[in-house]
């Protein structure tokens, strides 16, 4: 029984928007005119390029949505693709059919090629210039720098006060703890008399005559 089995690698990760897709295949016929196909989606709705080749001549044609080229190479078919975009990233099957002498048939199911296409933005300063504008305030300068002047003034305002009353508050209590006991006292000698020590001393000089 003739059969057909193509090999693929799994996953193509694609950074430069370039890939190489290789499908490598079996064959155990006797065919002698091919065709190897590119479909793209799990359905294989869509046929990217193909290229076919007999014992003389080799014909290649691409979809006009892709930038795709198949070369065949002895037991494997390459196809190059280009110019792909983060869109194209998608699962892409390897088709290889025997087209003559008949019977006609096709190779088995493959499992496919994975091809994620990266896509980076590169901004050129010269082409696009980045313009910086400095946020507005929704207060005008003028007025923060009025109102910032006048609590600054009441602020020395209030400061002066408060230790002009601290001060005059600190002198009153220093008169008031130097306050002398003006209180008459009576003299050493006068102690332990019966009476006061501000009652006039009596003349007993007087009586004795």
């Amino acid at each position: 029984e003739n059969k057909i089995l193509v090999a693929q690698h799994p996953l193509l990760t694609v950074a430069n928007k370039t890939a190489t897709l290789v499908c490598n295949y079996t064959y155990n016929g006797t065919g002698k005119e091919f065709r190897a196909s590119l479909h793209k989606g799990t359905d294989r709705a869509v046929e990217v390029c193909f290229i076919s080749w007999n014992t003389t001549k080799t014909s290649s044609n691409s979809n006009k949505e892709f930038n795709c080229q198949g070369i065949h190479d002895k037991d494997k078919v390459i196809f190059n693709l280009w110019n792909m975009s983060a869109s194209q990233t998608d699962i892409y099957f390897c088709k290889i059919e025997a087209m003559y002498p008949p019977p006609y048939f096709y190779n088995e199911k493959s499992n496919g090629t994975v091809i994620h296409v990266k896509v980076f933005f590169v901004l050129s300063l010269k082409e696009t210039p980045i313009q910086t504008q400095e946020p507005q305030s929704a207060i005008p300068l003028w007025i923060m720098v009025a109102v910032t002047g006048v609590l600054a003034f009441y602020s020395m305002l209030i400061t002066a006060v408060f230790i002009n009353y601290w001060q005059k508050s600190k002198k009153n209590m220093y008169h008031q703890s130097d306050y002398m006991n003006m209180t008459p006292r009576h003299p050493p000698y006068q102690k332990n008399k019966g009476y006061p020590s501000y009652a006039p001393t009596r003349d007993y000089t007087a009586y004795r005559s």
